[in-house]
């Protein structure tokens, strides 16, 4: 089984360029450094292998790279965990071609419904799934602005929405930031479902679709964020600011909880009641 060269080439080079060697203490040397970064030879000194070594891992031709080898890449490239955990994952043996994808579309429990159910009217909620598709919803969370019932299956996903669906970009003040993470969270899936079929769809639609994609993913940035604060603009309720907390479901790999909860007494709790008061109308 082989890896992906290209995600494994792209990704080291660009974490080795991202250094400053006069930061880390490193000489100039004879001559005089043609691109920017650390050179290969200074990432496996730091990282305490071959340069021979090093050379075959950023190529993809290394068979096996040990736990303690990828800390090693870590700290030299001070890569950050979420960076660490991708670099890890990329660098496992990968599918042999012709092989059937492991993670078709998973289902979601009834149990996980009835839990998004049991939170509709205060608390949107969703399942999220490889690729950051979305699996499943409650209606509350509907109401913040995508009605994935009337979407096909196969378009229900973050990624395609966020940079395919105009309607994103009303949806979200702050899309620039939002489309930020979408890539980072992107990437970080292709490393942890480094075999998934439809990952690489995903990925390539939007290679080939949105030239503000391309530019972020070429960026190579890993990021895993489970909290935090998202902004939503509602034609009826007006700009909602909410906390999302993303929880892993253990039961169900691959797959993963996702609320939106409104500051007790704020604006937003306030709306989102109004919300689910149109929402059990409906």
């Amino acid at each position: 089984m082989g890896h992906s060269e290209p995600e494994i080439k792209g990704f080291l080079k660009s974490r080795r360029a991202a250094l400053d060697p006069a930061e880390l203490g490193l000489p100039e040397g004879v001559v005089r450094r043609r691109v920017r970064g650390l050179r290969r030879e200074e990432v496996a000194q730091r990282a305490g292998i071959s340069v021979d070594y090093y050379t075959r891992i950023e190529q993809g031709r290394a068979p096996a790279v040990s736990d303690s080898v990828v800390d090693g890449l870590a700290r030299a490239l001070r890569l950050t965990p979420s960076e660490r955990t991708y670099l890890r994952n990329i660098t496992l043996p990968r599918r042999r071609a012709g092989e059937p994808d492991p993670d078709p579309r998973p289902r979601v429990r009834p149990e996980i419904q009835q839990l998004l159910n049991a939170m509709d009217g205060t608390v949107p909620a969703y399942v999220y799934g490889p690729a950051m598709d979305v699996l499943a919803w409650n209606t509350l969370g509907t109401r913040l602005g995508i009605d994935y019932a009337a979407i096909p299956e196969e378009r229900r996903n973050g990624p395609l929405l966020v940079f395919l669906d105009p309607r994103m970009r009303e949806i979200h003040p702050n899309w620039a930031e939002v489309a930020d993470d979408t890539v980072a969270g992107l990437r970080a899936e292709t490393g942890r479902h480094p075999g998934s079929s439809r990952v690489c769809r995903v990925t390539h639609e939007l290679l080939e679709r949105s030239e503000e994609f391309r530019r972020r993913w070429e960026a190579q940035e890993v990021q895993e964020r489970t909290r935090g604060v998202k902004r939503f603009r509602h034609p009826e309720a007006g700009e909602l600011v909410l906390r999302f907390e993303a929880f892993v479901l253990p039961a169900d790999p691959g797959q993963m909880l996702c609320t939106y909860t409104a500051d007790e007494g704020s604006a937003t709790a306030e709306a989102l009641k109004v919300l689910a008061g149109a929402a059990a109308v409906a």
